[in-house]
């Protein structure tokens, strides 16, 4: 019986030394620190003497926050909006925040700073915007009918289409993609492909103004013309009267036989 007890105590004490050991070669996954990450410290040190300083240096601890907040709302954003105007945008929805913020509220200063910032992006977002409101809200309305109608047609969807979903007459829908068609923006300077030669070229350079004079286009014409004119000198008596026929009297092949 005392064997007994002593392979019993000496199982326990191998298997304590195996969960001990388990223990110490598993890694331990390290805690996430923040970029922003202030301690309660910093933040009481603040308070108590309330030093321009140290205002400074909790702010620019806080200045990743910024960039954090402004790279997520970059992503829904077009193109043509620079993350860096976001930033410096956000940096002033920063100071905001940090000259009303009450820590008696019992809210952490991160998320206080949070809303003010997406704020002051957004308030500044739509100061710039020349669009009206009812036109964006219209735009998205319209984004998510032609989504819906993709989604069970599996085809682009006919304007009638779109007018039934959205419960507009033709008139009104008309209307209404004529006043969201001037809300796209395009860069003169945005690289794209050309359609004859698939070249990366800026899209001012396949801009093409057909009301102002080209010197090359009437030498052109000119030169076409000439070639014309010659051509026509060597056809016969009958095939210049079936081309006057056909081009300057408009009768049908038919009727000029």
């Amino acid at each position: 019986m005392v064997s007994t007890l002593k392979e019993k105590k000496k199982k326990s004490k191998m298997a304590k030394q195996t969960t001990v050991s388990k223990a110490l070669e598993t890694p331990v996954k390290p805690k996430r620190v923040k970029k922003w990450d202030v301690s309660p410290q910093e933040w009481t040190r603040y308070w108590n003497d309330r030093s321009p300083e140290r205002r400074r240096k909790l702010l620019d601890k806080y200045v990743p926050l910024v960039q954090n907040v402004a790279t997520r709302m970059a992503m829904g954003f077009p193109r043509s909006v620079e993350i860096n105007d976001l930033v410096s945008t956000g940096v002033i929805g920063l100071i905001e925040a940090f000259k009303n913020y009450d820590p008696a509220r019992g809210v952490k200063f991160e998320t206080y700073a949070v809303t003010r910032i997406r704020g002051a992006i957004l308030d500044e977002l739509r100061a710039l915007d020349w669009v009206p409101r009812s036109t964006r809200a219209k735009a998205r309305e319209i984004d998510r009918a032609l989504t819906a109608l993709e989604n069970i047609h599996g085809r682009k969807p006919e304007k009638t289409e779109l007018a039934k979903q959205m419960n507009l007459t033709m008139p009104e829908m008309h209307a209404a993609l004529g006043d969201i068609s001037g809300t796209h923006i395009l860069s003169l300077d945005e690289v794209i492909y050309r359609e004859d030669d698939n070249r990366q070229v800026p899209r001012i350079e396949t801009v093409i103004d057909h009301e102002t004079v080209s010197v090359l286009g009437d030498l052109e014409k000119a030169e076409l013309k000439s070639f014309l004119g010659v051509a026509i000198n060597k056809l016969t008596k009958q095939e210049k009267l079936v081309i006057a026929l056909y081009y300057f009297e408009e009768l049908t092949l038919k009727e000029i036989g």
